[in-house]
């Protein structure tokens, strides 16, 4: 083996220009790997501006939403719908789901996007609801009413386990999240299920669901046999959550339109939301 020291003057040079090169190489792919890593991080989902939470609240707590709340409370005979006052309390929240683009790995796409405004209702007897809000036209419309307070409740849980983190559903199998930076923790026994107590990385909650559902995304064999819709009302479950839909002669906002329908039932026929439509019974 020739000795380095021995070594023609010209080799050792070339040596040394090959080393110098590998380096230089080594530190550009180093240096870059950040910035193309970078650049497939999720965006925060953009949040409705201050005064739709605004138009989101007054449409909740107008008097005709108010009076449909008295007949959703009232339903089960429980309370007569006179003595129902319900009210709305606590701040409206922004509800974020499942976004189909992030499901197919489209690059820099949040996790989530925006699908309606909810806010919590409460009867006089304790009993509490979530009305949905969403934008049709010029204004925010109340387009749904559902039994409980979970888009509420998980915003809160979601903000106190990870501040100023994204709280969102994954609908396809009823189960909430607070996603912030590489770090998606659990919120409920669904999510705690899918993921563990601990959580897991973005990077592996994408795989998981591309996995689950990127068979069905908008334009796939799925979705175009109608396999999207979920159950009819006679395949619910027992314990299913009840929703109704706020209608001009229950003295609603109006019926779902097209536009309201897109925003606030769009993902889970994007994504083939299966689950959750059978856990959540609608009335009307």
């Amino acid at each position: 083996m020739t000795n380095p020291m021995n070594a023609p003057q010209s080799t050792v040079r070339n040596t040394a220009a090959r080393a110098a090169a590998a380096g230089a190489l080594t530190a550009a792919l180093l240096g870059l790997a950040p910035l193309a890593h970078a650049a497939q991080a999720p965006a925060a989902p953009t949040p409705p501006p201050a005064p739709a939470f605004a138009a989101a609240h007054d449409a909740a707590s107008a008097p005709a939403t108010l009076d449909t709340l008295s007949r959703f409370f009232a339903r089960d005979g429980a309370v007569a719908p006179a003595k129902a006052k319900p009210r709305i309390e606590g701040s409206t929240v922004p509800v974020y789901t499942l976004a189909p683009e992030f499901v197919a790995g489209k690059a820099g796409a949040p996790v989530a996007s925006l699908d309606f405004l909810a806010s919590k209702a409460v009867s006089a007897d304790g009993r509490k609801a979530s009305v949905w809000t969403a934008r049709t036209g010029d204004a925010w419309k109340v387009v749904n009413i559902a039994t409980g307070d979970d888009e509420t409740r998980y915003a809160a849980e979601g903000s106190a386990r990870l501040g100023g983190g994204t709280v969102f559903r994954e609908p396809q199998i009823d189960a909430w999240y607070v996603q912030r930076g590489d770090r998606v923790l659990p919120l409920d026994p669904d999510a705690t299920r899918a993921i563990g107590t601990k959580g897991t990385t973005l990077d592996r909650y994408r795989d998981r669901v591309r996995a689950a559902y990127g068979d069905k995304l908008p334009g796939s064999a799925y979705a175009k046999k109608g396999q999207a819709g979920g159950y009819g009302e006679q395949d619910a479950p027992a314990g299913a959550r009840e929703e109704t839909r706020a209608s001009a002669e229950d003295g609603g906002s109006g019926p779902l339109g097209a536009a309201s329908a897109a925003t606030a039932a769009g993902a889970l026929v994007a994504l083939g939301a299966v689950a959750v439509a059978g856990r959540r019974l609608r009335r009307r």
